[in-house]
């Protein structure tokens, strides 16, 4: 794998930072450095997915979308992160919980790698959601339907819904009833 020639910060902020890059063949390149993140759908015993609904800033619009977060958290896996995530957001609490897959966000830019798991959960929230967040909760079908309709504009909560709908232990929530 290539390197570049050089490297340099311009940027640096809480979350991310900002990295020009001197490439053999491409030249000067800004690329955006962050932390990993995770999403999880989380899905009730009826059948429900728990997502959470926010303002998000850059879009200036409020997305429902999947718990998600990011690796944030010295010594913390991907895994616990996402129990962590889960429960601060919107109060549940995961019972079984397991890797879905992984995207790099927005390579053309950025290093972002984000974690996507499945879980089961508990019936009702044991705590309350983070502030800003409304919890919103349908069946695991209808928000499927969404993400292949594009209704869903998160793309890493799209994704995370249509990968979650083939998972065995959850394909007959994720299917309208007959």
């Amino acid at each position: 794998m290539p390197e570049p020639r050089a490297s340099r910060d311009v940027w640096s902020g809480a979350y991310v930072r900002v990295t020009v890059e001197d490439w053999p063949d491409i030249g000067a390149y800004e690329l955006v450095r962050k932390h990993h993140a995770v999403g999880v759908v989380p899905v009730t015993p009826n059948g429900d997915v728990i997502l959470v609904r926010q303002f998000r800033p850059p879009v200036r619009a409020d997305l429902t979308e999947i718990p998600a977060g990011l690796l944030d958290v010295d010594g913390e896996d991907a895994l616990t992160c996402a129990e962590r995530e889960l429960f601060e957001e919107t109060g549940y609490r995961a019972t079984e919980i397991a890797f879905l897959g992984g995207v790099y966000v927005s390579p053309g830019f950025t290093d972002e790698y984000m974690h996507l798991f499945w879980a089961r959960t508990e019936a009702e929230a044991a705590g309350e959601p983070e502030l800003g967040i409304a919890v919103v909760r349908m069946p695991l079908h209808r928000a499927v339907a969404q993400a292949r309709a594009g209704k869903v504009r998160n793309a890493t909560s799209a994704l995370a819904l249509l990968l979650a709908a083939g998972v065995p232990g959850l394909r007959d929530a994720a299917t309208a009833p007959a």
